[in-house]
């Protein structure tokens, strides 16, 4: 539970190194667009929310466990996310997340760690930020594609941008051509041998955005692979939110050298 417990609370934190996913392809043949027309249609997507409230099922597996435990996840648009971990109604790790700090503990060893997201990428070996974490959550993608250098194609009703910015980093992102939802997001850090994939499927339409109901996350790495299901079941927005997240008396802190 330890393992899991950690690894479903900073799989999120994991995003700039992530398939499970199909999503329904258009009815009609796709025009062939540009990569800043790709961009442009993606962002176009509603986002409109102060708050969301996320209750789902998540499944870890590796090649050692497989684990269920319920996470529930509160995001105050831009300002704070708050994800508590628990297994049989117990609180088992909880991580809050501001666009400056990282907060984080689990009970079973009874350690925390409290940082920024400097330390955080050192610790995970990618680089991480609150925007990054929030974009994941919802499906959008995790860079801001205005920012990027990407080449585009279009292979059987799906857009894929590649980023030709970083030799090292490869980072790919796949959209439906229909409403231009992220599909599938991949980042692969040659040097490293390691990969990450995130996809998403069955998105839901509400009035105040468009998410997924289902997020897989797989990791590949030399030691092994991992998978995270989420599977949302409770969504709501614009309620009032707390955000209450306190380190239990008597838990070691996590030093990051």
């Amino acid at each position: 539970m330890k393992k899991f417990s950690i690894l479903l609370v900073l799989a999120v934190f994991m995003a700039s190194c992530k398939s499970k996913s199909v999503v329904a392809e258009a009815s009609v043949k796709s025009t062939y667009l540009t990569a800043d027309k790709i961009i442009e249609n993606h962002y176009n997507n509603k986002n409109n929310f102060s708050t969301l409230y996320i209750k789902s099922n998540a499944r870890y597996a590796d090649d050692k466990q497989t684990q269920n435990v319920t996470a529930e996840i509160k995001i105050k648009k831009d300002q704070q996310i708050l994800i508590s971990i628990r297994f049989l109604g117990i609180t088992m790790a909880k991580a809050l997340i501001t666009p400056t700090a990282v907060n984080y503990y689990e009970k079973i060893n009874g350690s925390y760690f409290e940082g920024d997201f400097s330390g955080l990428s050192q610790w995970l070996g990618t680089d991480l930020d609150f925007n990054k974490i929030q974009n994941m959550l919802l499906g959008d993608a995790i860079d801001d594609l205005n920012k990027g250098k990407y080449t585009e194609s279009l292979v059987e009703q799906t857009y894929r941008l590649d980023d030709v910015s970083n030799n090292n980093t490869k980072k790919s992102f796949f959209f439906d051509a229909e409403k231009f939802l992220v599909k599938r997001q991949e980042i692969k850090q040659t040097a490293e041998d390691r990969m990450i994939q995130v996809a998403y499927s069955d998105n839901k339409v509400y009035n105040e955005a468009t998410l997924p109901s289902n997020v897989s996350i797989n990791t590949f790495q030399k030691k092994g692979k991992t998978e995270i299901n989420l599977d949302y079941n409770t969504i709501t927005f614009n309620e009032e939110l707390s955000f209450p997240y306190s380190v239990p008396n008597g838990y070691k802190r996590i030093i990051i050298k």
